[in-house]
């Protein structure tokens, strides 16, 4: 089953039975096929049935196909000039109305000209043109046929953008997606103390038509060690009861004990005071969910959103809300690493997935490095605060901060959004009419846009990773776009989040890349069949190969000017990192902070591998002090060479700019005429290098900006190992030297290790390039130019078909514009 017939069943309103068509393999050429018998057997109600049948036959009536029983080949299926031939039922009003909400440019490229072609019907029928055209090369072991298979294999694509959620807790994070989602009743709403605790992706379901949860676990060896961590961490707390010097410090140490109390109490109710970590591990304790003990994944389903929110809850948060889970009597987010949850019919989550991300910091390792991985993977972030103090609100900011590099240097993140949630929220209106109220919520949305966009600019060292065209502010209000009493629904700017995730959607790029893909090899093959001309054949091998010299060197030189500007700026942060060591460690190891509170605290980091986030308080990152004077010195370069926004290229645009120029000796050499169809591919085969070079350098340049920390972290491993195991009286003062003492005997080491292990990987990614470019044109201009076609078959129909679903899109592609509208909100009308 593909898209264009999924699209189709929910256009029409029978989305009920799309796993039927999905298990009985319906695609876009067989539904045209579809006689009486086997649409009954496909939809057995006659009511739906006959709406079907109805449909059905309009869609033929408006493509003028020829008979169905003559279709030999899906290059034989015209187009729709239906308007609507794409469009999904959007599930964007809570109260159950489609919202028409629709961007200039989304309308544009899912409502063809009358006459034109639907990008969904374009790339289902292109699929099914390939997919024929496969099956029709021979099973030779010929190096042709094996090159064209795996470059038919290699035009799949699959679109999916992350969009990080954070916020502290009641800041409204939860409300926020199910508003935006158009789902009331899906997350769960917490009070004061109810939070969510796991990582939680919420995608649409194109599977099946019901609600479903995805649970994965963290090992039971996991669990075994962090429990046997959580019990010594109390432990050693009680040792060291009488060391409290005043009442502060102990509010701070409660923090912390309750925090691990909670934990424990959670999944064991207070059995586990008495109990050692290997009591804690026993069956009795998971019978529930048995998926945990084989270490497999928990699937929960439901007909509606509130009934899954109700079966997940004991999974994801950490107390319940009014009620919510009375019944409960295990609570098992401790065990939690991720939970996917999956809407049915929901066209904004087709491709992207929101992530509500709890805080960082985790003390389970595998839990810790998914998060990193998800946030560092977010093309857009969303920060979550209340209105009130938006600009004041120390946490989200901290959050900003603490995630910067993260999200900037180190992942792809393009866009962050901060999202003042609860807009509407004003005090006592009583006394005033409802314009007047409208009027106040927008004077004060203008006051906290201007505030909150004034702190950003004091972020300098968010410069570094960010410019301040990303930073966009948002005030919404998730109630009244719900009940309208005093403000419109686009007043209340969910509407604009909805319409950002809508462009998000958008595959217009990646149906013309592989519709143009498409276009290439059936040119390629084609082209192999009529051969004529070797002298010629050799003569453009010869020019494109020399110019294919030339262009590597247009890569290779402004490369190596990157490298050694690397290396420079490096070795001037080895040089401030010996020298500054000691400052650095200061803020972490010496804080105003004292005695026991202190000692629970450098227990917790040296614990957990030099990172911890007390509750309440700033993240601690030991490994991240120790890097900040070598990130600091090659922030700006890095930035500059490995942009995250789409427009610019990696190393200033180099790659993007590599050419054969086959267009220009297809225009001016009269003499290549009857290679022009192998030049057409091998045009197309640049932009697919280029494109898969740049997906590479985007998952590279993240590896290669966490190379720094990775490697001081790796190089402190040993130092905190031995620092955990510090017990009794001056503890503090013992685990403070022994950090002390390794960072200074292997300060000379330590740094230029980091510097040596970055560059290292930069140049590996420089030889990864050049190589990628080299072989991938050098074997497609030898198969396409010297190589027998006689035994491939004749595609001249298909071709014509592909070329003429391409000339379009590429028509129909338009200068892509800022993937959010303005963020400020619309001035009110008046009512009478």
């Amino acid at each position: 089953m593909d898209d264009f017939v999924r699209n189709k069943l929910t256009e029409w309103d029978l989305s009920e039975w799309t796993e039927k068509f999905q298990d009985e393999g319906i695609d876009t050429e067989s539904l045209y096929c579809l006689g009486h018998e086997e649409i009954a057997a496909l939809i057995p109600k006659v009511g739906p049935r006959a709406k079907f049948k109805k449909k059905l036959k309009l869609l033929k009536g408006e493509q003028n196909t020829t008979n169905p029983e003559t279709v030999d080949s899906p290059a034989q299926v015209h187009p729709s000039t239906s308007a609507s031939s794409d469009k999904v039922k959007r599930k964007l009003d809570l109260q159950g109305e489609s919202s028409n909400w629709q961007s200039p440019t989304r309308k544009q490229r899912c409502e063809p000209r009358p006459g034109s072609y639907s990008e969904g019907f374009i790339l289902s029928n292109v699929k099914n043109i390939m997919g024929f055209v496969q099956n029709r090369l021979p099973d030779q072991d010929n190096k042709l046929h094996q090159f064209l298979k795996k470059k038919i294999n290699d035009l799949e694509i699959e679109k999916r953008e992350l969009v990080g959620v954070f916020g502290k807790t009641g800041a409204g994070k939860s409300s926020l997606i199910n508003a935006v989602i158009g789902e009331k009743n899906l997350l769960p709403i917490g009070r004061v103390k109810a939070c969510t605790t796991v990582l939680i992706k919420v995608e649409a379901n194109m599977l099946h038509q019901r609600y479903e949860a995805e649970i994965e676990f963290i090992t039971k060896e996991e669990w075994k060690d962090e429990s046997w961590s959580l019990l010594n961490f109390l432990g050693d707390n009680a040792d060291q009861e009488d060391e409290q010097e005043d009442e502060q410090e102990g509010d701070q140490e409660d923090d912390e004990d309750q925090d691990t109390v909670d934990k424990l109490s959670a999944l064991y109710g207070e059995e586990w005071r008495d109990k050692t970590p290997e009591n804690l591990m026993e069956n009795k304790y998971f019978k529930e969910i048995p998926e945990f003990l084989l270490s497999k994944r928990k699937l929960l389903t439901a007909e509606s959103a509130k009934e899954l929110s109700a079966k997940l809850v004991k999974y994801t948060r950490s107390e319940s809300n009014d009620g919510e889970g009375k019944e409960v009597k295990k609570w098992y987010w401790p065990l939690v690493k991720c939970v996917t949850v999956r809407v049915p019919n929901n066209d904004l989550l087709q491709h992207v997935t929101l992530v509500d991300l709890p805080g960082n910091g985790d003390r389970n390792k595998s839990r810790d490095k998914m998060w990193k991985g998800v946030v560092g993977s977010c093309s857009t972030v969303w920060i979550v605060t209340e209105m009130k103090r938006a600009a004041a609100e120390r946490e989200a900011w901290d959050i900003l901060k603490s995630a910067s590099s993260l999200i900037g240097n180190g992942g792809e993140c393009q866009r962050i959004h901060f999202i003042c949630t609860m807009s509407d929220d004003i005090g006592d209106t009583d006394d005033r009419s409802r314009d007047a109220v409208r009027a106040l919520i927008f004077q004060n949305n203008m006051q906290a846009k201007e505030e909150v966009n004034k702190e950003f600019r004091k972020l300098k060292e968010f410069k570094k990773h960010f410019s301040d065209e990303c930073f966009k502010v948002f005030t919404v209000s998730s109630k009244e776009f719900l009940k309208q009493k005093r403000l419109t629904p686009e007043e209340t700017e969910i509407p604009k989040l909805q319409e950002f995730l809508q462009e998000l959607n958008d595959c217009h790029s990646e149906t013309l890349n592989y519709v143009s893909g498409a276009h290439g090899i059936l040119s390629l093959i084609q082209g192999a069949r009529s051969r004529a001309g070797a002298d010629r054949n050799t003569d453009v091998c010869r020019e494109l190969e020399e110019k294919m010299k030339q262009e590597l060197k247009k890569i290779r030189q402004p490369m190596q000017k990157t490298y050694d500007t690397f290396e420079r700026y490096l070795t001037e942060g080895v040089a401030k990192s010996k020298s500054s060591w000691e400052r650095l460690l200061k803020s972490v190891l010496h804080p105003r902070m004292k005695g026991v509170a202190l000692q629970k605290i450098l227990k917790c980091v040296v614990q957990n591998g030099g990172t911890h986030k007390p509750k309440n308080k700033k993240l601690i990152n030991l490994n991240m002090k120790l890097t900040s004077c070598l990130t600091d010195s090659i922030d700006e370069e890095f930035k500059k060479t490995f942009p995250n926004e789409a427009k610019c290229g990696p190393f200033n645009g180099i790659i993007n700019s590599f050419s054969l120029e086959t267009e220009r000796l297809m225009r001016e050499r009269q003499e290549y005429k009857d290679v022009e169809l192998q030049l057409i591919f091998l045009k197309t085969e640049e932009e697919k290098m280029k494109t898969k070079l740049n997906k590479i350098i985007r998952k590279q340049k993240k590896t290669i900006y966490k190379s720094l920390m990775e490697t001081i972290k790796d190089n402190m491993q040993e130092c905190y190992e031995k620092a955990a195991e510090i017990r009794g009286g001056g503890s503090l003062k013992n685990m403070r030297s022994t950090i002390e003492n390794h960072v200074r005997d292997s300060k000379d080491i330590m740094f230029q290790r980091a510097k040596n292990v970055m560059l290292e990987q930069l140049e590996n990614l420089m030889v990864l390039i050049l190589r990628e470019v080299e072989n991938t044109m050098q074997e497609s201009i030898e198969l396409s130019l010297n190589t027998d076609g006689d035994s491939v078959p004749d595609v001249s129909d298909e071709l014509q078909m592909v070329k003429k679903y391409c000339d379009e899109l590429k028509e129909n592609s338009v200068e892509e514009p800022p993937l959010y509208m303005s963020a400020d909100p619309p001035v009110p009308a008046t009512h009478s």
